[in-house]
Protein backbone atom coordinates (compact mmCIF):
# COMPACT_ATOMS: atom_id res chain seq x y z
CA UNK A 1 0.00 0.00 0.00
CA UNK A 2 1.48 3.32 -1.02
CA UNK A 3 1.53 6.37 1.23
CA UNK A 4 -0.03 9.04 -0.93
CA UNK A 5 -0.51 12.67 0.13
CA UNK A 6 -2.50 14.97 -2.12
CA UNK A 7 -0.83 18.36 -1.81
CA UNK A 8 -2.22 21.74 -2.79
CA UNK A 9 0.42 24.42 -3.39
CA UNK A 10 -1.55 27.63 -2.74
CA UNK A 11 0.26 30.45 -4.50
CA UNK A 12 -0.78 33.99 -3.62
CA UNK A 13 -0.76 37.08 -5.73
CA UNK A 14 0.19 40.49 -4.29
CA UNK A 15 -0.99 41.61 -0.85
CA UNK A 16 -1.37 45.37 -0.55
CA UNK A 17 0.05 47.42 2.29
CA UNK A 18 -3.45 48.43 3.37
CA UNK A 19 -4.99 44.96 3.02
CA UNK A 20 -6.28 43.66 6.36
CA UNK A 21 -5.61 40.26 7.91
CA UNK A 22 -9.29 39.46 7.54
CA UNK A 23 -9.20 40.18 3.80
CA UNK A 24 -6.12 38.00 3.34
CA UNK A 25 -7.59 35.16 5.40
CA UNK A 26 -10.66 35.20 3.11
CA UNK A 27 -8.31 34.59 0.18
CA UNK A 28 -6.65 31.74 2.05
CA UNK A 29 -10.03 30.25 2.86
CA UNK A 30 -11.01 30.32 -0.82
CA UNK A 31 -7.86 28.39 -1.71
CA UNK A 32 -8.36 25.99 1.22
CA UNK A 33 -11.91 25.18 0.11
CA UNK A 34 -10.78 24.66 -3.48
CA UNK A 35 -8.13 22.29 -2.21
CA UNK A 36 -10.71 20.32 -0.24
CA UNK A 37 -12.86 20.03 -3.37
CA UNK A 38 -9.87 18.56 -5.20
CA UNK A 39 -9.27 16.01 -2.45
CA UNK A 40 -6.15 17.58 -0.94
CA UNK A 41 -4.82 16.39 2.39
CA UNK A 42 -2.50 19.38 2.84
CA UNK A 43 -2.40 22.99 1.59
CA UNK A 44 0.88 24.92 1.53
CA UNK A 45 0.74 28.73 1.75
CA UNK A 46 3.74 31.05 1.12
CA UNK A 47 6.18 32.91 3.33
CA UNK A 48 4.68 35.94 5.15
CA UNK A 49 1.31 34.92 3.76
CA UNK A 50 -0.77 37.23 5.98
CA UNK A 51 0.77 40.59 5.04
CA UNK A 52 2.54 42.53 2.36
CA UNK A 53 6.31 41.94 2.23
CA UNK A 54 7.09 44.76 4.67
CA UNK A 55 10.92 44.44 4.71
CA UNK A 56 10.92 46.45 1.47
CA UNK A 57 10.47 49.62 3.58
CA UNK A 58 12.38 51.31 6.40
CA UNK A 59 9.62 51.39 9.00
CA UNK A 60 11.32 51.90 12.35
CA UNK A 61 13.14 55.10 11.37
CA UNK A 62 16.33 54.00 13.08
CA UNK A 63 19.24 56.41 13.41
CA UNK A 64 22.73 55.87 12.03
CA UNK A 65 23.70 53.71 15.01
CA UNK A 66 20.94 51.28 14.09
CA UNK A 67 18.78 52.10 17.13
CA UNK A 68 15.08 51.71 16.39
CA UNK A 69 12.64 54.56 16.41
CA UNK A 70 8.85 54.35 16.11
CA UNK A 71 7.83 50.76 15.39
CA UNK A 72 4.05 51.22 15.25
CA UNK A 73 3.57 50.14 11.63
CA UNK A 74 6.37 47.58 11.82
CA UNK A 75 4.83 45.89 14.86
CA UNK A 76 1.46 45.72 13.11
CA UNK A 77 2.82 43.13 10.68
CA UNK A 78 3.72 40.56 13.37
CA UNK A 79 1.56 37.87 14.94
CA UNK A 80 1.79 37.62 18.73
CA UNK A 81 -0.06 34.33 18.91
CA UNK A 82 -1.19 31.67 16.48
CA UNK A 83 -4.03 31.19 16.00
CA UNK A 84 -5.34 34.66 16.79
CA UNK A 85 -8.76 36.23 16.18
CA UNK A 86 -7.95 37.07 12.55
CA UNK A 87 -6.58 33.62 11.66
CA UNK A 88 -8.90 31.47 13.78
CA UNK A 89 -11.38 31.05 10.87
CA UNK A 90 -8.63 29.35 8.85
CA UNK A 91 -7.99 26.86 11.65
CA UNK A 92 -11.72 26.27 12.15
CA UNK A 93 -12.36 25.69 8.45
CA UNK A 94 -9.38 23.34 8.15
CA UNK A 95 -10.74 21.32 11.06
CA UNK A 96 -14.20 21.24 9.50
CA UNK A 97 -12.81 20.13 6.13
CA UNK A 98 -10.29 17.75 7.74
CA UNK A 99 -7.43 19.25 5.76
CA UNK A 100 -4.01 20.36 7.02
CA UNK A 101 -2.07 23.47 6.07
CA UNK A 102 1.33 25.16 6.20
CA UNK A 103 1.40 28.92 6.86
CA UNK A 104 4.22 31.47 6.87
CA UNK A 105 4.01 34.66 8.95
CA UNK A 106 6.01 37.20 10.97
CA UNK A 107 6.21 36.22 14.65
CA UNK A 108 6.72 38.51 17.66
CA UNK A 109 7.30 36.44 20.80
CA UNK A 110 6.14 37.49 24.28
CA UNK A 111 9.75 38.29 25.21
CA UNK A 112 10.27 40.52 22.18
CA UNK A 113 12.00 38.26 19.63
CA UNK A 114 11.10 38.64 15.97
CA UNK A 115 11.19 35.66 13.62
CA UNK A 116 10.17 34.77 10.08
CA UNK A 117 8.11 31.72 10.98
CA UNK A 118 6.10 28.88 9.46
CA UNK A 119 3.79 26.36 11.09
CA UNK A 120 2.42 23.00 10.01
CA UNK A 121 -1.17 22.34 11.06
CA UNK A 122 -2.80 18.91 10.99
CA UNK A 123 -6.28 18.05 9.71
CA UNK A 124 -7.56 18.31 13.29
CA UNK A 125 -6.64 22.01 13.35
CA UNK A 126 -3.80 21.51 15.84
CA UNK A 127 -0.25 22.75 15.24
CA UNK A 128 2.06 19.83 14.42
CA UNK A 129 5.26 21.86 14.46
CA UNK A 130 6.85 25.23 13.76
CA UNK A 131 9.99 26.50 12.05
CA UNK A 132 11.89 29.79 12.15
CA UNK A 133 13.97 30.93 9.18
CA UNK A 134 17.67 30.13 9.47
CA UNK A 135 19.24 31.92 6.47
CA UNK A 136 18.20 35.58 6.70
CA UNK A 137 19.03 37.52 3.49
CA UNK A 138 19.15 41.22 2.77
CA UNK A 139 20.70 43.98 4.86
CA UNK A 140 20.44 45.59 8.30
CA UNK A 141 20.50 49.32 7.54
CA UNK A 142 18.72 51.61 5.15
CA UNK A 143 20.47 51.72 1.77
CA UNK A 144 19.06 54.71 -0.13
CA UNK A 145 20.65 53.67 -3.44
CA UNK A 146 18.26 50.72 -3.73
CA UNK A 147 15.02 50.88 -5.70
CA UNK A 148 13.41 49.24 -2.66
CA UNK A 149 14.77 47.89 0.60
CA UNK A 150 15.32 44.28 1.71
CA UNK A 151 15.56 44.77 5.47
CA UNK A 152 14.94 41.21 6.61
CA UNK A 153 18.16 41.27 8.62
CA UNK A 154 16.87 44.32 10.46
CA UNK A 155 13.39 42.98 11.18
CA UNK A 156 14.06 39.29 11.85
CA UNK A 157 16.45 37.26 13.99
CA UNK A 158 18.07 34.07 12.79
CA UNK A 159 16.49 30.91 14.13
CA UNK A 160 17.96 29.56 17.39
CA UNK A 161 16.41 26.17 16.66
CA UNK A 162 17.76 25.04 13.28
CA UNK A 163 16.05 22.45 11.10
CA UNK A 164 13.86 19.61 12.29
CA UNK A 165 11.27 17.16 10.98
CA UNK A 166 7.79 16.14 12.08
CA UNK A 167 5.77 12.97 11.67
CA UNK A 168 2.54 13.97 9.97
CA UNK A 169 0.24 12.96 7.11
CA UNK A 170 1.70 9.45 7.21
CA UNK A 171 5.25 10.62 6.54
CA UNK A 172 8.19 12.74 7.67
CA UNK A 173 7.81 16.46 6.95
CA UNK A 174 10.17 19.40 7.22
CA UNK A 175 9.93 23.14 6.63
CA UNK A 176 12.15 25.89 5.22
CA UNK A 177 11.55 29.50 4.20
CA UNK A 178 12.61 31.38 1.06
CA UNK A 179 16.39 31.97 1.18
CA UNK A 180 16.84 28.67 3.04
CA UNK A 181 16.07 26.92 -0.26
CA UNK A 182 19.30 28.20 -1.80
CA UNK A 183 21.56 26.45 0.74
CA UNK A 184 22.38 22.73 0.39
CA UNK A 185 22.65 22.35 4.16
CA UNK A 186 18.92 23.02 4.45
CA UNK A 187 18.01 19.88 2.55
CA UNK A 188 20.88 17.74 3.83
CA UNK A 189 20.17 18.31 7.53
CA UNK A 190 16.56 17.28 7.03
CA UNK A 191 17.63 14.54 4.62
CA UNK A 192 19.76 13.02 7.36
CA UNK A 193 16.66 13.09 9.57
CA UNK A 194 14.73 11.06 7.00
CA UNK A 195 12.58 13.83 5.56
CA UNK A 196 10.11 12.83 2.85
CA UNK A 197 8.57 16.20 2.05
CA UNK A 198 9.94 19.73 2.57
CA UNK A 199 7.51 22.66 2.51
CA UNK A 200 8.98 25.99 1.42
CA UNK A 201 7.24 29.35 1.13
CA UNK A 202 8.97 32.27 -0.58
CA UNK A 203 8.74 35.94 -1.60
CA UNK A 204 11.42 36.59 -4.23
CA UNK A 205 11.73 39.96 -6.00
CA UNK A 206 12.87 39.77 -9.62
CA UNK A 207 15.20 42.73 -9.06
CA UNK A 208 18.34 41.69 -7.15
CA UNK A 209 20.03 45.01 -6.39
CA UNK A 210 23.54 43.75 -5.42
CA UNK A 211 23.98 42.04 -8.82
CA UNK A 212 21.34 42.81 -11.49
CA UNK A 213 22.98 40.32 -13.86
CA UNK A 214 21.21 37.62 -11.82
CA UNK A 215 17.76 39.11 -12.49
CA UNK A 216 16.98 37.10 -15.65
CA UNK A 217 18.12 33.93 -13.87
CA UNK A 218 15.74 34.19 -10.90
CA UNK A 219 13.28 31.60 -12.19
CA UNK A 220 16.07 29.24 -13.25
CA UNK A 221 17.86 29.47 -9.90
CA UNK A 222 14.59 29.07 -8.00
CA UNK A 223 13.82 25.72 -9.56
CA UNK A 224 17.48 24.66 -9.76
CA UNK A 225 18.05 24.69 -6.01
CA UNK A 226 14.77 23.01 -5.11
CA UNK A 227 15.12 20.31 -7.75
CA UNK A 228 18.70 19.58 -6.68
CA UNK A 229 17.70 19.48 -3.01
CA UNK A 230 14.87 17.08 -3.77
CA UNK A 231 16.98 14.73 -5.89
CA UNK A 232 20.10 14.69 -3.70
CA UNK A 233 18.07 13.90 -0.59
CA UNK A 234 15.33 11.70 -2.01
CA UNK A 235 12.51 13.96 -0.88
CA UNK A 236 9.48 15.77 -2.22
CA UNK A 237 9.80 19.56 -2.20
CA UNK A 238 6.84 21.93 -2.38
CA UNK A 239 7.88 25.51 -3.17
CA UNK A 240 5.09 28.09 -2.93
CA UNK A 241 5.37 31.75 -3.96
CA UNK A 242 3.73 35.05 -3.29
CA UNK A 243 4.19 36.54 -6.75
CA UNK A 244 3.05 39.36 -8.99
CA UNK A 245 3.58 43.11 -8.65
CA UNK A 246 3.18 44.01 -4.98
CA UNK A 247 3.42 47.69 -4.03
CA UNK A 248 5.42 48.35 -7.18
CA UNK A 249 7.82 45.44 -6.74
CA UNK A 250 7.67 42.55 -9.21
CA UNK A 251 8.11 39.15 -7.56
CA UNK A 252 8.70 35.66 -8.87
CA UNK A 253 5.79 33.22 -8.93
CA UNK A 254 6.52 29.77 -10.45
CA UNK A 255 5.18 27.74 -7.52
CA UNK A 256 6.18 24.10 -8.04
CA UNK A 257 5.76 20.60 -6.62
CA UNK A 258 8.95 18.59 -7.13
CA UNK A 259 9.39 14.82 -6.88
CA UNK A 260 12.33 12.97 -5.27
CA UNK A 261 13.58 12.41 -8.83
CA UNK A 262 14.10 16.17 -9.11
CA UNK A 263 11.32 16.44 -11.69
CA UNK A 264 8.69 19.17 -11.49
CA UNK A 265 5.34 17.38 -11.44
CA UNK A 266 3.12 20.47 -11.14
CA UNK A 267 3.73 24.20 -11.59
CA UNK A 268 1.74 27.42 -11.42
CA UNK A 269 1.03 29.16 -14.71
CA UNK A 270 -0.09 32.55 -13.35
CA UNK A 271 1.36 35.20 -11.02
CA UNK A 272 -1.76 35.47 -8.87
CA UNK A 273 -3.79 33.37 -6.44
CA UNK A 274 -3.60 29.85 -7.87
CA UNK A 275 -3.91 26.33 -6.52
CA UNK A 276 -1.56 23.71 -7.95
CA UNK A 277 -2.12 20.09 -6.89
CA UNK A 278 -0.32 16.78 -7.13
CA UNK A 279 -0.65 13.32 -5.66
CA UNK A 280 2.65 12.64 -3.93
CA UNK A 281 3.71 9.06 -3.23
CA UNK A 282 5.96 9.26 -0.17
CA UNK A 283 7.24 5.74 -0.86
CA UNK A 284 8.88 7.14 -3.99
CA UNK A 285 11.51 8.63 -1.66
CA UNK A 286 12.95 5.16 -1.04
CA UNK A 287 13.83 4.77 -4.71
CA UNK A 288 16.59 7.30 -4.02
CA UNK A 289 17.19 6.99 -0.28
CA UNK A 290 17.84 3.25 -0.59
CA UNK A 291 19.79 3.27 -3.85
CA UNK A 292 21.92 6.11 -5.25
CA UNK A 293 21.61 8.26 -2.12
CA UNK A 294 21.85 5.56 0.54
CA UNK A 295 23.52 7.82 3.11
CA UNK A 296 24.59 5.05 5.51
CA UNK A 297 26.25 3.11 2.72
CA UNK A 298 27.78 5.78 0.51
CA UNK A 299 28.35 8.97 2.49
CA UNK A 300 31.84 9.66 3.88
CA UNK A 301 31.27 12.16 6.71
CA UNK A 302 34.76 11.55 8.10
CA UNK A 303 36.18 12.95 4.89
CA UNK A 304 34.03 16.08 5.07
CA UNK A 305 35.31 16.83 8.56
CA UNK A 306 38.89 16.42 7.38
CA UNK A 307 38.40 18.55 4.31
CA UNK A 308 36.96 21.44 6.30
CA UNK A 309 39.93 21.47 8.67
CA UNK A 310 42.20 22.87 5.98
CA UNK A 311 41.93 24.32 2.50
CA UNK A 312 43.42 24.02 -0.97
CA UNK A 313 45.37 21.14 -2.50
CA UNK A 314 46.87 20.24 0.88
CA UNK A 315 43.43 19.17 2.02
CA UNK A 316 43.27 16.69 -0.83
CA UNK A 317 46.70 15.30 0.02
CA UNK A 318 45.79 14.79 3.68
CA UNK A 319 42.50 13.15 2.75
CA UNK A 320 44.02 10.97 0.02
CA UNK A 321 47.82 10.87 -0.50
CA UNK A 322 47.27 9.51 -4.03
CA UNK A 323 45.48 12.76 -4.90
CA UNK A 324 48.70 14.76 -4.75
CA UNK A 325 49.53 14.14 -8.39
CA UNK A 326 46.11 15.47 -9.39
CA UNK A 327 46.10 18.50 -7.08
Amino acid sequence: MTREVVVGAAQLGPIGRAESREEVVERLLTLLRSAAERGCDLVVFPELALTTFFPRWLLDEGDESGLAGDTTELDSYYEREMPNPATQPLFDEARRLQIGFHLGYAELTPDGHRYNTAILVGPDGDVVGSYRKVHIPGHERHEPWRQFQHLERRYFEESPDGFGVHEAFGGVFGMAICNDRRWPETYRVMGLLGVEMILIGYNTPLNYAPDPSQNPLQAFHNHLVMQAGAYQNGTWVVGVAKGGVEEGVESLAQTAIIAPSGQIVAQATTIGDELVTATCDLDMCDRYKKTLFDFDRYRRPEMYTLLTSTTGPQALVEADPDAAEHA
